[in-house]
């Protein structure tokens, strides 16, 4: 009981901090656009009904691209033309956010059944945060666009309506708003629900009706003129355009060649898709089925702008993997697409630009033609294969970890999630140190100061080793090649071994290399510095950019790019530093730590030799990483920890090598079913191979018990029998109530 109360009360607090953090990006977002002045906020909504928009002119709406939307939404739009500008943009995006509200709340509660207490407390206000965050929502706060109601009117169409008519109904009005929603009717038909599929597509044509009715210029343009609204708005082949028409496009394909081979891959596309989602549906995950058909609408549309791509990101409910290890690639990749540029997900290389260009056209496509979602009947959807922790050895202090909970794994990461964090997180420390960049008469300043300390204590040595550099041509050139060459390939070679060779290691090298990293932005972001080759005056020469005019340092496209004054702490010195520090503790032999210790000490000479650091800089980068190393073990423990196989483990108190506990698997939980279920779901078969898991469990308790008795703690033992964390469940999607 008392163990369920801490539990509950957790999870009160992570609640209530969620919802804080979800309560602050969407007042942030409300107010980055309000802030803004009338000109350049809502900045679609004013060409619509502003004082010269369309919707007031006599003649019609496509006239110019500045409309994109249909006949009918701009019938529905035309009474808004009599409201009060300020009073319409205030409204408006209060509106909106409370349409992207009613989008997390409708996800929440649609999740896949069973859903655990925990996860039903947290969806919500992790759904908001995931949605204010994403580049569709906030684009369409920008601009003040109706994207998000499609959504919203789909989503309570098949999760909230009662009824199929009215389902059907809410559809209906969604695709005559967007037309590539009706793609959803073909998904009602082939799930059983009739009805509601004939309601929408009946509901559609009424509603294209009435605006051809009311307006049958309009409609005569939209529809047939320029074929249901392809090539309005933007250039079709630019980089808003994330449709498969936009892509072909940007290959160079034009005229017939391009339109029958976009026709046919779109509908290879809608077939596919619309197969996968109603398997998925028919599994029970109506939520992922509801995501993969907006998905297929999002790749056949001839044009996807930006804020039209809401529907990808509601495919992160789907599970991917059998290890537990791989099930957050997915989601992250998802997430991640849709939230930061695409120039921070891949580097600018040339063979990278058609992936670089196409990221969430990509990612539509993946989730409606090919990721391996997991189906409820899959033995791994409740009960992936478990994550192999290790018990790390006793530290000196007793607090020590601090975060219990940061257990030590002894596999490999995921290597393509684990790249695209390396890649995400790097783009965010340049954004960072080209942000702190402060005023160059402060850091001259700073750098007068540190020439002083250096003075005063006796180790300005800068002056002389530059000079005596510049004498000698080929060790110049020598320390030009070495300070642009190794800075980034010899830590990236080190985190490629440990991760092939030492994947234990290698997550406790990697935090380490990270926490240096952030707490040197903190370095750069309050103590700008000028280097020794930025400082007027004192004679020092750049020998690798040989800059001359320091009233505007010119760096080529590094000048742009990159922070010249940040140089307090040096991270040259202590990347440098960290796989020294590194191959010390973990190569194998006394020839590779002494070659380990080669790399730090030429990288001190090359940055006092070129001019680009201090002395004291160095000893800044010594202490950002040796903080880097503390925090890892306060946070985590010490580096070693206890094999089962016993290779590369430290001997015991008594002599022997310690072993890691086995993690048995837990039983799976019964799914309840519910009985207000709008589509048929199978039952789930139970995962087979309970017997061996069980087996597993026993044999790991009875070699730690035999372990225990050769000299080995007692609590091992005990911990072997413990069935250990129990798995969280999920699962499969509550359709709405008839």
């Amino acid at each position: 009981m008392r163990e369920s109360a801490t539990t509950d009360s957790r999870t009160g607090a992570a609640r209530v901090a969620l919802w804080l953090v979800a309560a602050v990006l969407a007042i942030r977002q409300t107010a980055v656009v309000l802030r803004q002045p009338p000109g350049e906020r809502l900045i679609d909504l004013e060409t619509w009904i502003g004082e010269n928009g369309v919707l007031r002119a006599g003649g019609s709406l496509y006239d110019t691209d500045r409309f994109t939307g249909t006949p009918f939404a701009g019938l529905v739009l035309r009474p808004l033309t009599h409201a009060a500008e300020q009073a319409l943009g205030i409204a408006w995006t209060l509106g909106t956010l409370l349409l992207v509200a009613g989008v997390a709340l409708v996800v929440a509660r649609a999740l896949p059944a069973p859903v655990s207490r925990r996860s039903a407390l947290l969806a919500a206000p992790v759904a908001l945060s995931l949605l204010m965050i994403s580049l569709p929502v906030r684009n369409s706060f920008h601009l003040g666009q109706t994207s998000v109601i499609p959504v919203l009117l789909v989503l309570l169409g098949c999760f909230a309506a009662r009824g199929e008519r009215r389902s059907g109904l809410l559809i209906g009005v969604a695709a005559a708003l967007q037309p590539t929603v009706l793609l959803f009717a073909p998904l009602l038909w082939l799930t059983g629900r009739k009805k509601a599929a004939v309601t929408s597509a009946a509901t559609f044509a009424a509603c294209s009706a009435l605006a051809w009715a009311a307006m049958p210029g309009d409609s005569l343009a939209y529809w047939v003129e320029h074929a249901a609204g392809a090539g309005l708005g933007g250039h079709p082949d630019g980089l808003a355009n994330q449709s498969l028409h936009g892509a072909l496009l940007r290959f160079g394909l034009e005229g017939p060649l391009e339109i029958a081979l976009y026709l046919a891959l779109a509908a290879a596309v809608a077939w596919l898709g619309l197969r996968r989602a109603v398997r998925y549906a028919r599994d029970g995950q109506l939520l992922l089925a509801v995501a993969i058909t907006g998905c297929v609408a999002v790749a056949v549309s001839p044009t996807t702008w930006q804020h039209q791509l809401l529907w990808v990101l509601l495919a992160v409910v789907g599970r991917v993997g059998k290890r537990r290890s791989d099930r957050m690639l997915w989601p992250v990749l998802t997430v991640l697409t849709l939230t930061l540029p695409s120039k921070m997900l891949l580097p600018n290389i040339m063979v990278l630009a058609p992936v670089r260009d196409n990221a969430v056209l990509i990612a539509a496509l993946a989730a409606a033609c090919a990721v391996p979602f997991l189906t409820r009947t899959s033995p791994y959807f409740r009960r992936p294969v478990p994550t192999e922790y290790v018990t790390p050895l006793p530290s000196r202090w007793s607090r020590v970890p601090l975060l219990p909970f940061w257990r030590r794994v002894i596999s490999r990461p995921n290597l393509l999630l684990e790249l695209i964090v390396i890649r995400v997180g790097y783009s965010i420390y340049s954004q960072i140190r080209l942000a702190a960049t402060g005023s160059v008469e402060a850091a001259r300043e700073h750098g007068r100061q540190i020439d002083s300390i250096e003075r005063a204590i006796g180790i300005d040595i800068e002056h002389w080793v530059n000079h005596a550099v510049v004498g000698v041509e080929w060790l110049e050139g020598f320390f030009n090649f070495y300070y642009t060459s190794f800075h980034f390939p010899v830590p990236l070679a080190i985190l490629a071994v440990l991760y092939i060779r030492r994947p234990s290691d290698y997550r406790w090298a990697r935090s380490a290399l990270a926490f240096a990293t952030l707490l040197a932005l903190v370095g750069f972001w309050l103590y700008p510095l000028a280097p020794p080759r930025l400082m007027p005056g004192m004679g020092f020469i750049d020998t690798v950019h040989r800059t001359k005019d320091l009233a505007n340092p010119e760096f080529g496209p590094l000048t742009q790019l990159t922070n010249q004054y940040a140089a307090m702490p040096s991270l040259h010195f202590g990347w440098s530093l960290w796989c020294g520090v590194v191959v010390v503790l973990l190569a194998p032999k006394l020839w590779m730590k002494l070659l380990g210790l080669v790399h730090p000490l030429i990288t001190m000479c090359v940055i006092v030799g070129t001019a680009n650091h201090w002395i004291l800089d160095a000893l800044g980068g010594a202490v950002v990483v040796a903080a880097g190393f503390g925090l890892t073990y306060l946070l985590s423990g010490r580096r070693e920890v206890r094999r089962a196989d016993g290779a590369d483990a430290p001997p015991t108190a008594s002599g022997r090598t310690a072993e890691r506990i086995p993690v048995p698997v837990p039983p799976p939980a019964a799914e309840p079913v519910s009985a207000s279920a709008q589509i048929a779901v199978p039952a789930a078969r139970e995962p087979s191979g309970d017997g061996a898991a069980r087996r597993t469990a026993d044999a790991g308790a009875g070699a730690a018990r035999k372990s225990a008795g050769s000299g080995a703690s007692e609590s091992a033992a005990r911990d072997a029998e413990d069935p250990g964390d129990p798995q969280e469940p999920r699962a499969a999607v509550p359709a709405g109530p008839q």
